[in-house]
């Protein structure tokens, strides 16, 4: 009989092994971050939505934007008011300018011939009216000895007319006598007729009193001439940049009338904002404006709406006719609207910068000018 093992007769050990702990799923144990996050989902989305619509609602229909606006500013051309050669430029393109300095010169030398030549104009017409003066003079004279001769042939007449009456005359020398008074007469009349004449050109006038119409055509021809003069130094009427200056070359012609040089105003600029005409029917000047420029997008400026219709820069979308073959096309036009900019912008403001306008509707006074 085999023995027993004594290993295999040896009690065995047995280790304890610890339970499993339970497994609790993510629905039996909700954690607080998800509870309070579909709590905002379910009550703050919708009031989020809410507010957006009540403000929709409450500010729809109070204001119209558009980005079809620019700039503005006020552009003076300046010319030349004489015809002549250009001898100085002292202007060269964007500098700044104040109002009276001087951009260019025309050749002055043809105006201060034309000066002189109204110089003795005057000189002339004064002597005429010293001649004038003397022969009117000499007409009183005249007048004395016509009427001693006037008064000698009547007195002959008178004496020859009695001694034909007495018989101791001819009619020959009655007829004689008669005719010496007709010549005396008529001479008389001549000096009168001088004298009157005279007297005439050497009237002043309403126009011009106590100053002879030569003299004074004369001098008004040399105010003419010196103005000319004056003239040749063109200067800038209005305060801003210069623009447009490569027209002003030294041995240039400057045509009278004809603009050489542009000065951008740098006092005022405004805003032409195109809005389509549908929106303008509840738009009328004094509504307030915000103003973004493209160029300066953290300036905010405001302005107030000025006119509406017409105006610098406008643009419209206009298609050409087309009634002849019967093929029309309505197009929403584009209407500008000038919005006056309030105050002094920190920022330069360029013409021709891009603007973004939006205009708050409010209660008009009086209906919109267009």
């Amino acid at each position: 009989m085999a023995e027993a093992d004594p290993v295999m007769n040896k009690p065995q050990r047995v280790e304890a092994v610890p339970a499993p702990a339970p497994v609790i799923s993510q629905q039996e144990a909700p954690a607080p971050k998800n509870r309070l996050r579909r709590a905002i989902l379910m009550f703050g989305v919708p009031l989020v939505i809410l507010a957006a619509g009540a403000y929709a609602w409450a500010t729809s229909g109070r204001s119209v934007s558009t980005e079809n606006a620019y700039v503005r500013r006020d552009i003076s051309s300046v010319g030349s008011d004489v015809a002549g050669r250009i001898v100085e430029v002292r202007v060269r393109e964007n500098q700044m300018v104040k109002a009276g300095d001087v951009l260019f010169t025309i050749d002055q030398a043809p105006y201060k011939v034309a000066l002189a030549e109204a110089n003795a104009a005057i000189a002339n017409a004064e002597v005429n009216v010293g001649k004038l003066k003397e022969d009117y003079q000499a007409t009183g004279a005249d007048i004395e000895g016509a009427k001693s001769d006037l008064f000698y042939a009547q007195e002959d007449l008178k004496r020859q007319q009695a001694l034909m009456n007495d018989g101791f005359t001819t009619r020959a020398r009655l007829q004689q006598s008669e005719q010496s008074v007709a010549t005396a007469r008529k001479v008389l009349n001549n000096a009168l007729a001088d004298a009157s004449k005279a007297r005439a050109a050497l009237a002043t006038g309403a126009q011009v009193p106590g100053v002879n119409p030569q003299v004074a055509s004369a001098l008004a021809q040399r105010e003419q001439a010196r103005l000319n003069l004056d003239r040749t130094v063109v200067r800038a009427p209005i305060s801003g940049r210069a623009a447009e200056t490569q027209r002003l070359q030294v041995g240039q012609m400057a045509v009278q009338g004809l603009p050489l040089v542009s000065i951008v105003a740098s006092e005022k600029s405004w805003i032409t904002a195109n809005f389509k005409e549908t929106d303008l029917d509840k738009m009328c000047p004094g509504q307030t404006a915000d103003i973004k420029l493209d160029a300066y997008p953290d300036l905010a400026l405001t302005g107030h709406v000025t006119s509406i219709g017409g105006g610098t820069g406008s643009q419209f979308s206009i298609l050409p006719a087309q009634n002849a073959n019967g093929n029309w096309v309505k197009v929403t036009q584009r209407v500008p609207v000038r919005i006056d900019i309030d105050g002094n912008p920190a920022r330069t403001m360029i013409a021709g910068l891009s603007a973004k306008v939006t205009v708050h509707f409010s209660k008009c006074s009086a209906p919109a000018a267009r």
